[in-house]
C-alpha cells in the first residue's frame, strides 16, 4: 500500500482531483463521506448529537439537520468542541479501518481530508495539495454554490492559508484552469505516487494528529 493525504481549500476543486485519482485506480478514503455515514439515522453518533444539542437537530425524516447544528456551533466554542468530541473519534476509527483494509495490497490509498493542513496526520507518506488563488475560490463559491462574496471570503478565512497548505505539500496540483489543464498534472501526480515505497503488510496506521496539531476544526468543515 502507498498512503497519502489529499487536501485543498474550499472551492479548490479537491473533489475533481479525488475523482481523477479514483479513475486511475486509487482507493479514496473520503472524510466528508464518512462523516455522513456515521451520522445516519439511528447511529450512535446521531443519538449523541441529539442528546447534546437537542431534538431540533433531527429533521422530521430522522436525518441530521445540518443547518440547525451549524446554527448552534458557529458562535459557541464549547458547543463546537463537544461536536468534535462526538464526531471525530467515530470518523477517525472508520477512516483507519478503511485504510487498514488495504494495507496488504499494492494499491494507492488517498485519505481525502479537507483540514489536513490544519490537523496534520502521522503515518502518511506525503500530502497532495489542490491549489487555486483565493479569488478563484471566491468566484467558484459564488457561481456554483450560491454564496455571496462576503460569506465566501469569511469561509475561506476560517481555513488554513494558501501558503500554509503549500508549505506542507509533497505535490501541488494547480486546479485554477479547466479539465484539459488538469489532466497532464494528474498523469504526473499518478507517476509520482508510484515512486513512493510500498508500506509493509504489517504496517499499523493509527491516523493520530501530529504532536503539534490541536486536532480542532471550525464549523465550516464536514463535521456537520
Amino acid at each position: 500500500m502507498i498512503l497519502v493525504g489529499l487536501t485543498g481549500g474550499i472551492g479548490s476543486g479537491k473533489s475533481t482531483v479525488s475523482a481523477a485519482l479514483a479513475a486511475r485506480g486509487a482507493v479514496i478514503v473520503d472524510a466528508d463521506a464518512i462523516v455522513r455515514d456515521v451520522q445516519q439515522p439511528g447511529s450512535p453518533v446521531l443519538q449523541q448529537m441529539a442528546e447534546r444539542f437537542g431534538p431540533q437537530v433531527i429533521a422530521a425524516d430522522g436525518t441530521l439537520d445540518r443547518a440547525a447544528v451549524a446554527g448552534i456551533v458557529f458562535t459557541d466554542a464549547d458547543a463546537l468542541k463537544d461536536l468534535n468530541a462526538i464526531v471525530h473519534p467515530a470518523v477517525a476509527a472508520e477512516m483507519n479501518r478503511r485504510v487498514m483494509a488495504e494495507v496488504a495490497t499494492d494499491r494507492v490509498v488517498v485519505m481525502d481530508i479537507p483540514l489536513l493542513a490544519e490537523n496534520p496526520r502521522e503515518g502518511l507518506q506525503g500530502a497532495i495539495v489542490v491549489d487555486v488563488p483565493e479569488e478563484t475560490q471566491v468566484e467558484r463559491l459564488v457561481r456554483h454554490r450560491g454564496f455571496d462574496e462576503a460569506d465566501a471570503r469569511a469561509r475561506i478565512a476560517k481555513q488554513a492559508t494558501r501558503e500554509q497548505r503549500r508549505a506542507m505539500a509533497s505535490f501541488v496540483v494547480d486546479n485554477s484552469g479547466d479539465l484539459a489543464a488538469l489532466e497532464p498534472q494528474m498523469d504526473a501526480l499518478w507517476a509520482w505516487l508510484h515512486t513512493l515505497p510500498q508500506l509493509p503488510p504489517d504496517y499499523e496506521f493509527a491516523g493520530r494528529p501530529k504532536p503539534s496539531s490541536p486536532d480542532t476544526a471550525s464549523p465550516d468543515t464536514a463535521t456537520i
